[in-house]
């Protein structure tokens, strides 16, 4: 007892509140070779994200898709637009406001490397989300 009553005391707020998830953040959704089906950990990542995400203000969500350099330049044009479709979609079934959507597509624009080579990593989508404490 000597101990707590010399100890300062904490301020309430300190106590029953955290720092805030609600922040801009930025996360990939990655897709197998030529599909805009979301696998299942693609579908895990977007349920946790907007799991958080639920509980905060959200400005915009801007989801980008890619592809990588196989095939022909329009079918990964449509193939990145899929996948950004299904992004947007997925995000919005769990939760997420759906005005708030910006959805685009790059295509397999700048999806090699200096040297030349193809890169794998561009199947996916882009997703940046803006977002803050709920007021």
């Amino acid at each position: 007892m000597a101990l707590g009553a010399c100890a300062t005391p904490m301020r309430r707020e300190a106590l029953v509140t955290g720092e805030s998830m609600c922040a801009p953040v930025r996360f990939d959704i990655y897709f197998r070779e030529n599909e805009a089906r979301l696998t299942d950990a693609a579908g895990q990542a977007i349920e946790a994200a907007a799991g958080v995400l639920r509980t905060c203000e959200v400005r915009r969500i801007q989801v980008l898709g890619l592809a990588d350099a196989t095939g022909a330049s329009e079918a990964n044009l449509t193939l990145s637009q899929r996948r950004a479709r299904t992004v947007a979609q997925a995000l919005g079934d769990a939760g997420l406001p759906a005005p708030v959507f910006e959805v685009a597509a790059a295509g397999d624009a700048g999806a090699t490397t200096a040297g030349g080579a193809a890169e794998p990593l561009r199947r996916r989508t882009e997703v940046v989300v803006d977002a803050r404490p709920r007021r």
